[in-house]
């Protein structure tokens, strides 16, 4: 079984940083991508940031400048760096992968239990 579990967030004033972390576990083969989403209250959840198969970076508009994924898919481990955080940046934010596992079946739809992250003065 493969599993996702995020860390990093919490609570942060407008400006300020943080970095999440997600760690993927189990049996697993081979990670073809691992991304961030994030969901906040009453919105659909949307992409943040995704590392792709063939090694792109992907972002959502809202994010670009300000955000940075980063990680080892060989290790399983994926990272969001983020900057100058607003308030509108507050939502719940998961870890996604794209997995292949031990019993070789291919999957895009492992999540993570997600993270809090508030912004607020």
């Amino acid at each position: 079984q493969v599993q996702l579990v995020e860390s990093g967030g919490g609570l942060v004033q407008p400006g300020g940083s943080l970095r999440l972390s997600c760690t993927a576990s189990g049996s697993i083969f081979t990670i073809h991508a691992m991304g961030w989403y994030r969901q906040a209250p009453g919105k659909q959840r949307e992409l943040v940031a995704a590392s792709t198969s063939d090694g792109s970076t992907n972002y959502g508009d809202s994010v670009k400048g300000r955000f940075t994924i980063s990680g080892d898919k060989a290790k399983g481990t994926v990272y969001l760096q983020m900057n100058n955080l607003q308030p509108e940046d507050t939502a719940v934010y998961y870890c996604r992968g794209d997995i292949t596992d031990g019993l070789g079946r291919t999957s895009n739809n492992y999540w993570g239990q997600g993270t809090q992250v508030t912004v607020s003065s």
